[in-house]
């Protein structure tokens, strides 16, 4: 008799644990950039709400935010991001190499080669635009102090080195004449920040600069919050910035938060997080949502990290690896 009591209330036990464990509230981390922490401040309440009204169960998102290829390195050293969101497809690309959090062909499974949004770099200058700033040609005048992040830390830094050389070959220059362009450029940038939030805080805050180069995002939303402090100069070229984002399968595994970390990434494509992007100035990738906003988005000649670098493997390897052309022509 004592055994079969013992027994029932181990069953009872046990039923009360793991109905306990299957209502209990799940949590996610995504693990992103520097500029995206205003848009997930919306964007993660919506997608809460959506998982509420669809299961029933109430989640947690956590965020964490730093240089994009900071913290894809602190992913492939342990952070147990559930999901990664970044600027660029080679911080995303080292989970795969270093770790492998991920499969090789992650870029395979969601639309757009995983890439819900895009921005592209473009210029903020002080009210008035003082030093007369108009295109990339301005930026390597002496005298003009340019604020970009750390391309070896930053995809924003990335981008805005990419963007500058590919002006130079797009209007018909070599690569010496490119790597010229560049390295008059880098001359005249006073300070490189880890992430494209700091080099803000040093253009906006510290007063440093007289021209800070960024994401078409970033710089509408300090306008937005600054009012007219700020212009916003479009050059009449620049590079196309695309953000994926990953579920990182050994994390959700182990969390066994694999369905809520791709109904999260799903969310990233659906209408309601396309306009979430829009609000925010991500250039969104659903076609009608793009539409929808098309006045809002300045129509410049944009080209592609494989237009004319010939993808990210490569471009990581001859400007960026230690050792590159990055290292050669920043002496400071």
């Amino acid at each position: 008799m004592f055994k079969k009591k013992w027994l029932v209330s181990l069953f009872i036990t046990a039923t009360t644990f793991i109905t306990s464990n299957a209502v209990a509230d799940s949590s996610l981390l995504n693990v992103s950039y520097d500029v995206t922490r205003e848009f997930y401040k919306d964007f993660n309440p919506a997608f809460i709400k959506y998982w509420k009204q669809k299961t029933g169960e109430t989640i947690t998102v956590n965020q964490s935010h730093g240089g994009s290829s900071k913290q894809a390195r602190s992913v492939v050293d342990g952070l147990e991001a559930d999901i990664i969101s970044m600027n660029q497809a080679p911080d995303i690309d080292i989970l795969y190499e270093r770790a492998k959090l991920i499969p090789k062909d992650w870029q395979k499974r969601l639309p757009n080669a995983s890439s819900p949004t895009s921005s592209t770099i473009v210029f903020l200058v002080r009210q008035g635009n003082p030093k007369n700033i108009k295109d990339w040609d301005d930026l390597v005048k002496p005298g003009t102090a340019v604020v970009i992040p750390n391309p070896k830390t930053s995809g924003n830094g990335k981008y805005s080195y990419l963007a500058a050389w590919g002006y130079v070959l797009k209007k018909g220059g070599n690569e010496a004449q490119a790597k010229k362009f560049v390295s008059k450029l880098f001359k005249n940038v006073p300070v490189l920040d880890t992430g494209g939030r700091g080099a803000t805080t040093t253009f906006a805050q510290r007063d440093i600069g007289d021209v800070l180069l960024t994401f078409e995002n970033e710089v509408n939303l300090i306008n937005k919050e600054l009012g007219d402090k700020f212009d916003v100069v479009y050059p009449s070229s620049s590079i196309l910035a695309e953000n994926p984002i990953a579920v990182v399968d050994k994390y959700v595994d182990k969390h066994h938060t694999r369905a809520l970390a791709q109904a999260y990434a799903d969310f990233h494509y659906s209408e309601a997080g396309q306009e979430i992007a829009a609000k925010h100035y991500l250039r969104p990738s659903l076609a009608t949502v793009a539409a929808k906003h098309k006045t809002e988005f300045k129509q410049i000649d944009l080209f592609s990290v494989d237009d004319v670098f010939g993808g990210w493997t490569k471009a990581q390897k001859t400007h960026f690896a230690d050792g590159g052309t990055f290292d050669a022509i920043y002496t400071k």
